[in-house]
């Protein structure tokens, strides 16, 4: 999975299409992201226990990585992701502008 906790994305499909977030968290397991203030859903919850709180609950929900794109400072759009191999490390770039992401 080419994307990673940190990095700023375009989401391309579905509900959220042309917003740009930062991504929370990355679940390559199962090939989903979750992004800080988008896909938020409603969870009704009861009271178990003194620890959980009763109510209704906003829950971040994860994205498919195939609905997201990296976005590129370099050209201000979005970007497919190529490798460049250094002699210190495997550095991500962006394939139309050549920029490291």
């Amino acid at each position: 999975m080419k994307i990673r906790k940190g990095d700023d994305v375009l989401v391309l499909a579905g509900k959220f299409r042309g917003e740009r977030a930062k991504v929370e968290e990355a679940l390559p397991q199962s090939q989903k992201v979750i992004l800080d203030g988008l896909n938020i859903s409603k969870r009704h919850t009861k009271q178990a226990g003194a620890t959980m709180q009763a109510g209704i609950i906003d829950k971040l929900m994860p994205l498919h990585v195939s609905n997201v794109a990296l976005w590129c400072d370099g050209h201000k759009g979005p970007a497919k992701v190529g490798y460049k191999i250094t002699e210190d490390a495997k550095v991500r770039v962006c394939r139309k502008c050549g920029e490291s992401l």
